[in-house]
């Protein structure tokens, strides 16, 4: 078997679906859907999403400089796609989906209750990337579920929080773990 020629395109795949939230008020609070969302530094922390100048949220977000990204999860797959496919111009995505909104405690933006993590981002550059505008952030807090810290470690398990994956137009959950960073190289345990 061999490769052949494939039409150019965003082929990275799979990646993280996230809902991200924004807005200053209950009446202007928005949910999008974004796949074109990843970490960019760990010291500081930092990541972006990318978002088309034509979508309700790249207005709101391009005024209050802030948003949240909340991970999302099998349980939740629907009101994602949902929220992808509707304009927060025409509804009110909290009230349509029953998710429950939260104000962040370090923004002036709100979480999404159910979601079992979110990133609280300030914006501090915004790049015209042709079809999006990248918006980069620090990540200036970070809410996580009380249900999936382990009270004995203090260890977050965030894959007891079945998130999902988007890849090439559709949703997968990200199934069972097949190792850790470092696992290729671990010594093994002297008996």
């Amino acid at each position: 078997m061999g490769k052949v020629e494939f039409k150019s395109g965003t082929m990275l795949y799979p990646l993280p679906v996230v809902m991200v939230s924004c807005g200053e008020t209950i009446n202007e609070y928005n949910i999008i859907t974004v796949a074109w969302t990843g970490i960019l530094s760990s010291e500081p922390p930092m990541c972006y999403i990318s978002v088309r100048k034509s979508r309700y949220s790249h207005a709101i977000i391009s005024k209050t400089g802030c948003f949240v990204i909340n991970l999302t999860t099998e349980r939740l797959a629907k009101v994602t796609d949902w929220c992808g496919v509707k304009s927060g111009r025409q509804y009110n995505k909290f009230i349509e989906t029953g998710l429950t909104p939260v104000k962040a405690p370090h923004l002036n933006a709100p979480m999404i209750a159910e979601s079992p993590l979110c990133l609280e981002c300030k914006v501090v550059n915004v790049m015209e990337l042709g079809s999006h505008d990248c918006f980069v952030a620090n990540i200036v807090g970070v809410q996580a579920d009380e249900r999936y810290i382990d009270r004995k470690t203090g260890e977050f398990n965030l894959e007891k929080a079945n998130l999902i994956a988007f890849s090439h137009g559709k949703y997968y959950n990200i199934g069972e773990r097949l190792g850790f960073f470092g696992y290729s190289i671990e010594k093994k345990k002297k008996k």
